[in-house]
């Protein structure tokens, strides 16, 4: 990625890349950014990785008519595909990178890694966090973002999954939010894991892009809201689960793939 960051357009199926921008408030108060909700299109996890290639295309190219010089995928099932993006028209950065980079070699043990049924089962952080002296335990934990992006982080439906996802868990070193909702929920996740370090890919996604972003730090920064979805719901469930007040959204029709 370029050195100074301009617009930066961030890309998820839903609401959970707002947890990130929220660390951008935070660490680089003043780079405008575009926020690209995808929900009107089919979930990106049950995409064929040529279909989502694709599709993102699509959604980069409008990101970059809309003044964005470079686009994050906030959501680890999209960045199952990066390595597919290379020709995009602006710079494409996935998360799944700062993912396995967020566990430091020194630990060793037990590294769990809970995300949506496509990431784990592209083996991205399996692989990428293999050491010697380590485990990897990774588990599907699709029944959580639904939750979350239905606003739902508390209440028993919520909990009973919570808890039969984490159970293999318990006791581990580090665990890995391999997903962007999760950390909508970080108490309960907490909570269910006491004496675990419970890391969160999207700090040290935030991290870096602060540490390239150059000057206009401040208030001020320019924030514009898309999604293919409903505005309103996108609004309601932002409240729910980051008790993130959003600006009036901007519908848009699905954008054509090739």
């Amino acid at each position: 990625m370029a050195a100074a960051t301009g617009c930066l357009g961030i890309v998820d199926w839903g609401i959970g890349g707002l947890g990130l921008l929220g660390l951008l408030d935070d660490l680089a108060p003043g780079l405008p950014v575009v926020y690209w909700s995808d929900s009107g299109s089919v979930p990106y996890g049950l995409q064929g990785p040529a279909g989502l290639a694709s599709r993102l295309h699509a959604v980069v190219a409008d990101l970059a008519d809309r003044g964005c010089t470079q686009v994050v995928l906030a959501c680890n099932a999209a960045s199952t595909v990066v390595g597919a993006l290379g020709d995009a028209p602006i710079p494409i950065e996935g998360i799944i990178e700062h993912g396995i980079a967020a566990v430091p070699d020194s630990v060793g043990g037990v590294v769990g890694v809970v995300g949506g049924a496509r990431t784990i089962r592209s083996g991205r952080y399996r692989r990428g966090l293999a050491r010697p002296g380590r485990e990897v335990r990774s588990r599907i934990a699709q029944p959580l973002s639904a939750h979350i992006e239905g606003g739902r982080t508390t209440g028993p439906a919520f909990a009973r999954d919570l808890q039969r996802i984490l159970a293999p868990l318990r006791g581990a070193d580090a665990v890995v939010l391999a997903c962007t909702h999760y950390p909508a929920a970080a108490p309960a996740f907490a909570e269910a894991l006491p004496g675990t370090c419970v890391l969160d890919p999207a700090v040290h996604l935030a991290r870096a892009i602060a540490a390239r972003h150059r000057g206009g730090r401040g208030g001020g920064a320019s924030r514009a809201f898309v999604t293919t979805g409903d505005p309103d719901a996108m609004r309601r469930t932002a409240a729910a689960a980051w008790t993130m007040e959003l600006p009036p959204v901007e519908q848009v029709h699905p954008v054509e793939t090739s």
